[in-house]
């Protein structure tokens, strides 16, 4: 299970370096994806499978469909960590989540979420801001 929020940097070649408690599962294997709100997702090979099977199992006829399954699919490179427990995060997704120098690792239970540090501030401020309004909308769905 993937939880907590952690600051680390890019470098200049684009690794960024995995929080110490989430390397274990990851050392398995990992994919990284363009995510949605401008993140990118973080998944074991396990729970990659999982997503992977669901997507492609969608209607091909459905453009909502195909669309997000390009943006899962198409954009989805495996990772390996070096000894030093870096991932390469390759340029088109560097560019697509914005990551600067600075960024966020969010772990998120089945996946991780990696931010350029400005837009997670920005987003958790919005969110914070918006929880009571938020966790209602939960409730309505059984949370």
């Amino acid at each position: 299970m993937f939880i907590g929020e952690y600051q680390h940097n890019v470098d200049e070649k684009g690794r960024l370096a995995i929080p110490m408690k989430f390397r274990k599962e990851l050392k398995k294997g990992a994919v990284i994806t363009r995510g949605l709100d401008n993140c990118l997702f973080v998944f074991t090979s396990s729970e990659w499978k999982k997503l992977a099977d669901k997507l492609a199992a969608l209607p091909m006829s459905q453009s909502n469909s195909r669309a997000f399954a390009r943006l899962m699919l198409a954009g989805a490179m495996g990772v390996e960590l070096d000894g030093q427990g870096r991932a390469i995060v390759p340029e088109y997704l560097r560019q697509y989540a914005k990551l600067g120098k600075e960024a966020v690792v969010a772990g998120l239970y089945n996946r991780l979420e990696i931010w350029d540090k400005a837009a997670w501030e920005k987003y958790k401020a919005e969110t914070e801001k918006n929880s009571n309004d938020i966790a209602e909308k939960m409730g309505e769905l059984g949370v």
